[in-house]
């Protein structure tokens, strides 16, 4: 039996066995397709699931996330990138939504809890039977800053094809994608493909054209994904959807206050944010509204002031 079939017609002992589950902690939530609580994004896509099962802190669902994926087999390198961007980007108010699997899916999440962000693992099984058991610590963790998320009931093991079906949740959730490492092979690449049918951004880290863990990366990009160097480039591309978000505005500042922050010659955005001491995401929104006002200009490389702004 198929898990559509299972949630339209479960069996009793599957409900009887997830209700027992959530009444074991306080932090155990199902959430039917019908709940206020169920994430608006996933409403629209498609064969959206119909519970979600949820464990942790579920107001992160509703926090505006950015996808990381990539190989399990990751490089070293890889890792460190993944670890460090999504620290970058967690710390900069923004979830970050993964996997939980070996690899840059790990270094993810690590990444973003170590900002004090909030990150969302979505699994491949259920969450009475964490998968891969090495990240049964890791899911702690998240339980307790982030939030765990599956489709399938409590006591389920990992199957092999939940894991492509649990990554349009991935994308789904998110704004965007981010391909950290990938081979031609990758699962990622299905995650990459699913995000953009869902009409999420893709994005890809480019590498040397003599690793094999970076041809697919490398073949998203080709295929139309932006090429990211920094994640200021993710928070600049996405930054207008979150343009209108309360946190956002009761932080801006008037246009002055950060027009003081960008030179006549070509302003990194990190150099704003630097000088400007405020976060990466307002600056971003805030540059937008003074390049709509005429009074900055925006160039290969960051801002440039107006003369005379």
């Amino acid at each position: 039996m198929s898990n559509c079939e299972q949630m339209y017609q479960p069996q009793p002992r599957l409900v009887e066995a997830a209700l027992s589950w959530l009444q074991d902690g306080a932090e155990r939530h199902i959430i039917p397709i019908t709940a206020n609580s169920y994430p608006e994004s996933l409403l629209n896509i498609d064969d959206a699931p119909l519970l979600l099962f949820a464990q942790g802190n579920i107001d992160c669902i509703a926090q505006p996330s950015i996808a990381m994926v990539g190989a399990r087999n990751a490089s070293a390198a890889g890792r460190e990138l993944a670890y460090s961007w999504a620290n970058q980007l967690a710390g900069a108010g923004w979830g970050v939504t993964s996997g939980l699997a070996l690899g840059i899916d790990g270094a993810c999440h690590q990444g973003a809890l170590d900002s004090g962000g909030s990150t969302i693992a979505v699994l491949g099984s259920g969450l009475s039977n964490i998968y891969p058991k090495r990240h049964q610590a890791l899911a702690q963790r998240i339980i307790d800053q982030g939030v765990l998320l599956s489709e399938y009931w409590p006591a389920q093991g990992p199957l092999k094809h939940h894991f492509p079906q649990r990554n349009r949740i991935v994308s789904g959730l998110s704004y965007g994608l981010v391909v950290v490492e990938a081979g031609l092979k990758s699962g990622s690449l299905i995650s990459a493909r699913l995000a953009a049918e869902q009409g999420r951004e893709v994005f890809a880290v480019p590498g040397s054209v003599h690793d094999n863990g970076r041809h697919g990366c490398h073949w998203l990009i080709q295929q139309g994904a932006k090429l990211v160097t920094d994640p200021v480039d993710i928070i600049e591309e996405l930054a207008p959807q979150w343009r209108f978000q309360p946190s956002l505005l009761a932080t801006q500042l008037p246009p002055s206050t950060l027009l003081d922050s960008v030179g006549y010659e070509v302003t990194p955005v990190d150099i704003v944010v630097q000088r400007s001491e405020l976060p990466v995401e307002v600056v971003i929104t805030q540059l937008i509204e003074m390049e709509l006002d005429g009074l900055v200009v925006a160039v290969p490389g960051g801002y440039v002031r107006r003369k005379g702004g």
